[in-house]
C-alpha cells in the first residue's frame, strides 16, 4: 500500500457525508534536514500534492531556509529552532529533546491551521513516534515510519560500543515498527529489517527508492557527449 492510498482509505473511511469529505491531508516531520533540501522528502511530499492531498511539512531551520512557515508549490512548511550541532552522546540528547518540544508544539498548531489524517515521520531519530502516538491517542490519526537510517547501527558505529543509549534505541526502533500502520524502505535491505526486527507485516512495507526528477535531467547532445568522453578518457 502507498502514501497515497493509505491517505486515500482514511478519507474513504470517514462517515462524514460526501459533502463534508476534503482530500488526504498529510503532516511530514523530519529533523534530519530542512525542507525542501532534504530532496527525498521533498519528493514524497510534492508527490502527494500532485495526487490530490494537502500536505504540512515540519522541520528544522537551515542556511537557506529561515522562514518559520511558508508555502512552496502548495505544500506548507513549518520550521523550528536546534540550539546546537550534536556533538557526543550528551549534545544529541539535547538535540532530540529540543527537536521533540518543537516538533510537537508544531503538531498542535498544524492541527489547529490546517488539520491532518496521517503522521509521516522520517528517521532519524526514531523519537518523533511518540508526537505520532499523541494524536493516535486523541484523533485516532494514522501513522507511516519512513525509514532512512538503521539508528541502532549508526550509534555503534560512531561510538564503537553498544550501552544504555543503544538499548534506548532498539527500544525506540521497536515502538516506533509497532505503531507504524505502514513503513517506507529505501531498498530490500530495509523492507527486511522491518519485517524480522520490526515484526511488520510485509505488505504493510512499501520500498520506495530515491531518484532524479527526470522533469529536470537533460539528455545531452551527441557533441556534448563526446566531448565529456575525450575529457574523462
Amino acid at each position: 500500500m502507498s502514501i497515497a492510498e493509505i491517505v486515500r482509505t482514511d478519507v474513504q473511511a470517514s462517515s462524514a457525508p460526501p459533502q463534508a469529505r476534503h482530500p488526504g491531508r498529510v503532516l511530514i516531520i523530519v529533523e534530519n534536514l530542512p525542507v525542501p533540501f532534504d530532496r527525498r522528502v521533498w519528493s514524497e511530499a510534492t508527490t502527494l500534492r500532485l495526487a490530490g492531498h494537502e500536505v504540512s511539512v515540519i522541520c528544522p531551520f537551515g542556511p537557506d531556509a529561515t522562514a518559520t512557515h511558508e508555502v512552496i508549490e502548495g505544500i506548507h512548511i513549518y520550521r523550528h529552532p536546534l540550539p546546537l550541532e550534536a556533538k557526543g552522546k550528551l549534545g544529541y540528547l539535547l538535540e532530540y529533546a529540543s527537536a521533540l518540544f518543537w516538533e510537537f508544539r508544531l503538531s498542535l498548531k498544524v492541527r489547529r491551521e490546517r488539520g491532518f489524517d496521517v503522521i509521516q515521520a522520517c528517521n532519524p531519530p526514531d523519537l518523533i513516534v511518540l508526537v505520532a502516538a499523541v494524536h493516535r491517542l486523541f484523533f485516532g490519526t494514522r501513522f507511516i515510519f519512513d525509514h532512512h537510517d538503521l539508528n541502532p547501527e549508526l550509534f555503534e558505529a560512531k561510538f564503537g560500543k553498544r550501552g544504555p543509549f543503544w538499548h534506548l534505541l532498539v527500544l525506540m526502533e521497536k515502538l516506533t515498527f509497532a505503531m507504524a500502520d505502514l513503513s517506507i524502505a529505501t531498498n530490500e535491505s530495509y523492507k527486511a529489517i522491518a519485517v524480522s526486527r520490526g515484526g511488520m507485516d510485509p505488505d504493510n512495507v512499501a520500498v520506495v527508492r530515491s531518484g532524479p526528477n527526470l522533469t529536470r535531467v537533460r539528455r545531452p547532445g551527441a557533441r556534448a557527449a563526446s566531448t565529456w568522453l575525450r575529457m574523462w578518457a
